[in-house]
């Protein structure tokens, strides 16, 4: 899956999860203090990118990100690099 799909992807869960307005996904976008996703929102975030995934995802790969392009791009990196880049 690209990085491209897997935002489409993200954006979808983003705006059916947490009702968040399209226009406020971007990638540049901060979980935090642009998206208003708290920890108890990140962990829900995490049960619904597992079917993305494939797997479950670890929380420690969440440690790290702070924008909406963080997640995609970690996810892209459990996905494996036989994934194209987009």
């Amino acid at each position: 899956m690209t990085k491209s799909e897997l935002f489409e992807r993200l954006s979808a869960i983003l705006q059916e999860t947490f009702d968040i307005e399209p226009s406020r996904i971007i990638p540049e976008a901060r979980l935090h203090d642009d998206l208003d996703i708290d920890s108890i929102d990140a962990i829900d975030l995490l049960v619904r990118l597992k079917p993305v995934a494939g797997q479950r995802v670890p929380p420690e790969v969440f440690r790290s990100v702070r924008t909406l392009q963080d997640v995609v791009d970690a996810l892209h990196g459990l996905l494996g690099s036989d994934s194209a880049a987009a």
